[in-house]
């Protein structure tokens, strides 16, 4: 599946050198540098300064302690702050025992794939002892995003909340709130999340369930070891909250509520939408949801909770319920009511319900530009599937191991990261005959489908996307192993939901249901078990950009596509130069 050809950034044209990569790299590096230090980020004299550490420190869950990566040393990690528009920078030490890199999900990094962070596609990872300064670069993105380690499963514990504040001057949609607070929800093991990366990976198996879910880092009152430190959030009686929901979880899309109490949906990865009331979320892992709570009840103590659904069937999950507790001024001794009504684990009519109720705000002062003429039509299957191993010995299904695939291919990382093979024309390390649709057509949503439709190609295969050409992904799901859901997350763009259903996509009927006038901009969407989704966005952001489930196991396994857009006219319309310091290979 790989080709050798590679794609120039300048004039597009394929190209092969006898110079040898090391010297074509530094001499590149020379001239990024030169370019860089004459202004490449004028219009922002001083940018806001992090500095993040990555280091082990010891954490005590659920009875028993262990290290684990952090940032600064907090768990969950630090919240950072902008206004839209601004430039960010952070320092980034790893202290810790493994390579690691960071993402800053949902920023589009406009021109910066080279602060993006996915190891292998856009760097190679930061090792232990280096240090790595990325610039974030934000646009019109404005709500609330989250920053995570993109390298194995690290984002257990390495993540964080980013706020983004409308401009200078600037005001909400919505009555400001008296207050705000990020709400984490996360995942728990026992044992250390990089032994059950390389364990899950060895074995070829489904991994371990978590041990327990999270709310900003505490898994609440029914755990045991856990009722004392349970997360309380305290409110006073008739003000409203604005609420930062984001969904940290490793391996779950959640259902979260709040007894006794709606929330008034106004804003998803950043992004406004038009607001509606609510007595449960649906969130995919990925996802930021902004709610504004009004503390209107009798004071008391009401739970707040979060529980795993799972749309296939016959998928080990987590179980259990993560609290923490909406506690009124003055009422620090009742104990808190009952559980808040919250779907059951399998309920898809329920997920989807409340996902298709997202609709862009699309008013005069949030206008929305939803592509109208497509130039290039995607149909992306999604689905798991299975390898052979020598004499039946992995933990698959009848002794296979597990994978995944788009279109039937499987991603493979490369040794060294597509964005320098790209930047830099280093042949062989990317093919870029990615297919737009899948090589079989078939019912894909079939109750037993052959067992040779289960093996997947793998590649190390990119799409190459013209600048300025305007993208529609149509997500097939299928049902080959095990149907499940699968939240899908773009990096470098946001793009437009226009339309979903369940079963088979109809390409004669189905695009006359789509919203082309208010549809959601997400840069996370949940394609529903054996369902479809479309997506539109324009391929306006020139680089090397990752796309891939959200579910790190189906990441893992190869549900990756890396989309290279090339460099339009004009130096606005190009790649940036690299910046100093890049983690070597």
């Amino acid at each position: 599946m790989r080709t050798t050809s590679s794609v120039d950034i300048g004039n597009e044209s394929s190209t092969s050198s006898s110079i040898s990569m090391k010297i074509l790299i530094s001499l590149k590096l020379v001239v990024g540098l030169l370019l860089s230090t004459v202004g490449i980020f004028h219009c922002q004299a001083s940018p806001p300064r992090y500095t993040f550490v990555v280091e082990e420190t010891p954490y005590t869950r659920l009875c028993s302690t262990k290290n684990i990566l952090t940032v600064n040393g907090q768990f969950p990690g630090p919240t950072f702050y902008a206004h839209a528009g601004d430039t960010v920078v952070v320092d980034v030490y790893n202290k810790g025992n493994r390579n690691i890199t960071l993402h800053w999900h949902g920023v589009k990094q406009l021109r910066n794939p080279w602060s993006d962070g996915p190891d292998y596609i856009t760097q190679c990872p930061i090792q232990p002892g280096a240090k790595f300064t990325q610039t974030i670069i934000f646009s019109s993105e404005e709500g609330t995003l989250w920053w995570h380690a993109h390298s194995e499963w690290d984002r257990a514990t390495v993540h964080g909340a980013i706020v983004i504040y409308p401009k200078k001057g600037a005001t909400y949609p919505f009555p400001k709130p008296y207050a705000e607070f990020p709400i984490i929800l996360g995942e728990w093991w026992k044992e250390d999340i990089g032994q059950l990366y390389n364990e899950t990976i060895q074995s070829g198996g489904d991994p371990n369930t978590s041990s327990a879910f999270l709310i900003n880092g505490q898994p609440g009152d029914l755990y045991p070891c856990s009722k004392p430190d349970t997360f309380k959030l305290i409110v006073d009686y008739g003000k409203t909250y604005l609420l930062r929901l984001i969904n940290s979880a490793v391996q779950e899309m959640m259902f979260f509520a709040i007894a006794n109490h709606n929330v008034t949906v106004v804003g998803s990865d950043a992004s406004y939408t038009k607001p509606f009331s609510t007595d449960y979320v649906t969130i995919s892992p990925g996802q930021t949801i902004d709610l504004l709570l009004n503390a209107d009840q009798i004071p008391n103590n009401y739970y707040i909770a979060a529980k795993a659904y799972v749309g296939g069937a016959g998928i080990a999950y987590d179980n259990t319920t993560t609290t923490a507790i909406l506690r009124y001024h003055g009422n620090s001794n009742s104990s808190p009511t009952s559980l808040p009504n919250i779907p059951s684990h399998n309920n898809t009519n329920a997920s989807v319900f409340f996902t298709s109720k997202l609709k862009s705000l699309a008013d005069k002062k949030h206008p929305i530009d939803v592509p109208h003429k497509i130039t290039t039509h995607l149909f992306y299957t999604l689905s798991i599937n299975t390898l052979p191993c020598p004499n039946n010995s992995c933990a698959g299904p009848n002794g296979t191991r597990l994978a995944s695939s788009v279109n039937n291919i499987s991603f493979v990382n490369p040794t060294i990261d597509i964005l320098q093979a790209y930047y830099y024309h280093v042949n062989g390390v990317f093919g870029t005959r990615f297919p737009n649709s899948p090589p079989l057509l078939f019912n894909f949503t079939a109750q037993d489908l052959p067992l040779y439709l289960q093996t997947p190609k793998q590649g190390t295969e990119v799409k190459i996307l013209e600048y300025n050409s305007t993208v529609e992904i149509v997500f097939q799901g299928t049902n080959l192993v095990a149907g499940d859901d699968h939240p899908m997350h773009l990096h470098g763009f946001s793009f437009y939901v226009v339309g979903w259903g369940l079963g088979n996509f109809d390409k004669d009927k189905d695009p006359l249901t789509y919203n082309l006038v208010d549809p959601p901009l997400q840069n996370t969407i949940a394609i529903p078990v054996n369902g479809w989704t479309t997506i539109r966005f324009k391929a306006d952001n020139p680089g090397v950009w990752f796309m891939h489930c959200h579910l790190d196991r189906h990441m893992s396994w190869g549900m990756d596509v890396t989309f290279i857009v090339k460099n339009g006219k004009g130096l606005q319309a190009q790649i940036l130069p690299p910046p100093q310091g890049m983690p070597p290979c």
